[in-house]
């Protein structure tokens, strides 16, 4: 199936959209290092990669005529700086927001559906007016902003047309919804806003595919069965958990059906720890010991038998924040860059290309590849049995 990946970073989501099927017929990025990252790995042969048709450049410039007809999906992860917490929260004002664009591809591709991802934070209450804004833009793509009309007069235009229904111009079914990575079998807690929409002339039903991971699962693992312990060759811990997670675990009666949440020393097994056993660390790339983390209120690391904090690009500085790992006795160290493409699903044998704050930046911005496949499988589930039946 033909696919365009727009913004797409050092490649997490357009991954693990190659994964589930899709053939991309261009891949746009304008960042060099993001671009550096994903020749690199293309040039050395690694699938899907070797696949992608890269177009270095900003996506303002670029004419999606040139790529013809027949595409069945356009995705990607407009910048989301405008909307993070870590941002300036300028939202619409800010001169990153990539959306129209997005919206723009949608328009004059035409796809059969479109996947984009971006922060939590787009859904908060402040973004509520213009995030149904963008919804309803790609729900009506040639329902176009006038140049004397304002984003608030349009979405009234774009109100009206919702409410008349049905008609003959192009239209799609867009749902979204906040997913936890984890719960998908990423080992770690990054909760992304997702917004899929399918062509209304399809007559798609679709909605987003279940969780099959659960964090009671993993309690039950380690505090009922005790299977988690065993599964890493440690002995079970003789001090039962207290607190709020005492609670919880008492609470769990039966086996839950989901799989555990995966962690961080599911994630990192195998892997020499780069402070402790550098010279062995050396034999992987992109995994040696980053030192100088420190840990300060609300930045303290991630526990080993826990599914890691989200991973943070660093757009104020160094990455670090919460891009740690903590240990039993509360020493902290930063993750390496092997081991945080672990923790986002890329395959080992993908590589980053700069320094190590811009590969950190690199994979804090990126979607983890597990998840991205997850919901690209599931879209194009759907439009393979559209197209069986003749639409």
């Amino acid at each position: 199936m033909r696919a365009v990946e727009l913004f797409a970073g050092a490649g997490g989501l357009g991954v693990g959209v190659s994964r589930a099927g899709f053939a991309p017929v261009a891949v746009l990025e304008r960042d060099r290092y993001c671009c550096d990252t994903i020749r690199e790995n293309r040039d050395r042969g690694l699938d899907p990669l070797v696949h992608w048709p890269l177009v270095q450049g900003d996506v303002r410039d670029f004419g999606f005529e040139s790529l013809g007809g027949g595409m069945d999906l356009v995705s990607g992860g407009p910048p989301c700086q405008p909307f993070s917490l870590g941002g300036k929260h300028r939202g619409r004002l800010d001169g990153r927001d990539m959306f129209p664009q997005a919206i723009r591809a949608v328009r004059e591709l035409r796809p059969r559906a479109f996947l984009f991802e971006n922060v939590k934070g787009l859904t908060r209450r402040a973004f509520a007016n213009y995030f149904e804004y963008i919804r309803l833009q790609l729900a009506y793509p040639e329902c176009v902003r006038r140049a004397d009309e304002g984003w608030g007069d349009h979405l009234a235009r774009l109100e009206r047309r919702h409410a008349r229904g049905p008609a003959d111009d192009l239209a799609y079914r867009v749902v979204a919804r906040v997913l936890n990575a984890a719960d998908f079998g990423v080992p770690q807690r990054r909760e992304r806003v997702f917004i899929v929409g399918f062509r209304a002339d399809l007559g798609v039903e679709w909605t987003f595919p279940r969780p099959t991971h659960s964090r009671r699962a993993l309690l039950w693992s380690q505090w009922r069965s005790g299977e988690y312990w065993e599964s890493h060759g440690l002995p079970r811990p003789g001090r039962a958990p207290d607190g709020r997670l005492a609670d919880a675990v008492e609470r769990l009666r039966t086996k839950p059906p989901a799989a555990p949440w995966r962690t961080v020393r599911d994630a990192l097994s195998g892997l020499p720890d780069p402070e402790w056993e550098p010279e062995a660390a050396s034999r992987h790339r992109n995994h040696r010991f980053q030192p100088g983390a420190r840990s300060y209120p609300g930045h303290t690391g991630s526990p080993h038998d826990e599914p890691a904090k989200t991973l943070k690009a660093g757009d104020h500085g160094v990455p670090g924040g919460e891009n740690m790992l903590r240990r039993p006795d509360g020493a902290v160290r930063y993750f390496s860059v092997r081991e945080s493409a672990r923790l986002q699903t890329f395959p080992d044998g993908f590589l980053f290309h700069g320094s190590w704050t811009e590969t950190m930046r690199q994979l804090g911005n990126a979607v983890p590849v597990a998840l991205a496949e997850v919901v690209a499988a599931s879209i194009r589930e759907r439009l393979e049995e559209c197209r069986g039946n003749g639409r």
